[in-house]
């Protein structure tokens, strides 16, 4: 017996028989649950009571590509301030780029609102050691060079989506001020802990949802704590569709461990089980409009399956690959090559094609894509045809697991 699922490909979708007994692995939808008054509530809960006192507070929100509905939510931040006895010229935003490219006007305007016409938005540059100050280092080496403006600051408030990341265990939160605020050197020095130098293997425990034995996200606290500023942050929690449901309020790294823990209760399977084969779909554009994003739902989907198992993903990648450096290391056609590389001079999307390579050792996995031939056979995947998958689930009729939006859905 069989049922058909649907799998989003780019802006459209196929229909896939399986078997019936096959297993769905679904996300649950978080319930919408925010108002004007009960989120003024949480957020005044949380500001220091001297906060009219405060001669600069610090807004930080992610860029276009990891947005939270900030037309919206931006106002509501202002007036609780401005109720508060703040003015204005009092307030500054800071754009978290990370190592991405400035927006235009026009595309801060979309993300931001009239907002970021009335208030000063402050672009940031990674590559500018001038703006930082170098307060030390972390246990793992990792230099913590901290913008000298944020640091004026009386408070900062960070404000952005909580996601799974791959391997820094949660993403949003702290990783707006490092490493969304970071100097590049030691952005890829704390992505370098990805690397396991003693195994010479990827750290087993830089992965989405964990934070235990985590090297790179226990830098991430300590950088965190070396900013000593009064902190507030507003974590939001989205759909499948991208819609804020949820925004939760705190100060402290229980608060922090709290919010990943609520949003693990509707992007965790809650399952160890794993399958000969899986089928999965990315979820449909954005999130297959180029690999990078994709490998995000490979990765995940990837840890459902049995070693020498089978993984069949639907990812459109319209716009190709979507970084400039992770086909190089495909070049030197060595898991343990690339890994010496990275060793030394960590950079752009290394670890990401370091992942991948540990996957297409590990498991096979079929592409459906528009990528051309010659790259899915350089980054180790095989390129099949979407007629071609249907003989392929038959082989597989007593186990396999069909994810249906495997960039959102972990282990």
């Amino acid at each position: 017996m069989f049922k058909n699922i649907e799998l989003k490909y780019g802006k459209g979708f196929y229909t896939i028989e399986v078997p019936e007994n096959s297993d769905n692995l679904c996300i649950r939808e978080p319930e919408f649950r925010i108002t004007l008054k009960k989120f003024a509530d949480d957020f005044s809960l949380h500001l220091p009571k001297n906060v009219s006192a405060c001669k600069a507070v610090s807004i930080v929100v992610a860029d276009k590509t990891r947005l939270c509905d900030y037309k919206t939510y931006l106002p509501w931040i202002l007036d609780v301030l401005l109720q508060k006895g703040l003015q204005n010229r009092q307030i500054q935003f800071f754009i978290a780029y990370g190592t991405h490219a400035r927006q235009s006007d026009e595309a801060c305007l979309n993300a931001y609102g009239d907002i970021y016409q009335q208030y000063r938005f402050i672009h940031h540059d990674c590559n500018d050691k001038s703006l930082f100050v170098d307060l030390g280092k972390t246990e793992h080496g990792t230099r913590i060079h901290v913008r000298k403006d944020i640091l004026e600051s009386d408070l900062i408030i960070t404000f952005g989506a909580l996601s799974h990341h791959y391997f820094a265990g949660y993403g949003g939160g702290r990783k707006l001020l490092f490493p969304g605020l970071g100097y590049k050197p030691d952005i890829y020095q704390n992505h370098s802990l990805f690397l396991d130098n003693d195994l010479k293997k990827l750290s087993f425990g830089c992965r989405p949802g964990n934070l235990e034995n985590n090297p790179l996200a226990d830098d991430l606290k300590q950088i965190d704590d070396v900013i000593e500023t009064q902190k507030v942050s507003i974590k939001g929690i989205l759909d499948s569709k991208g819609r804020v449901c949820q925004l939760i309020v705190g100060n402290t790294y229980d608060d922090f461990l709290r919010a990943c823990k609520h949003l693990d209760s509707f992007y965790k399977a809650g399952t160890d089980k794993q399958y000969d084969l899986v089928i999965a779909s990315c979820g449909g554009f954005p999130k297959d409009i180029n690999f990078i994003q994709a490998h995000k739902a490979i990765n995940n989907a990837a840890m459902f399956v049995k070693d020498n198992g089978s993984l069949i993903v639907l990812s459109e990648c319209m716009d190709g690959i979507g970084s400039d450096t992770f086909m190089d290391y495909f070049n030197y056609q060595d898991f343990a090559k690339a890994f010496d590389i990275l060793k030394t001079d960590y950079k752009g999307n290394g670890g990401t094609a370091l992942s991948m390579m540990a996957k297409t050792n590990r498991i096979n996995i079929f592409l459906k894509t528009a990528l051309d031939d010659e790259t899915c056979r350089k980054i180790g995947v095989i390129k099949i045809k979407i007629d071609t998958i249907q003989p392929l689930v038959r082989v597989f009729t007593k186990d396999m697991a069909c994810i249906e939006n495997a960039s959102l859905l972990t282990r």
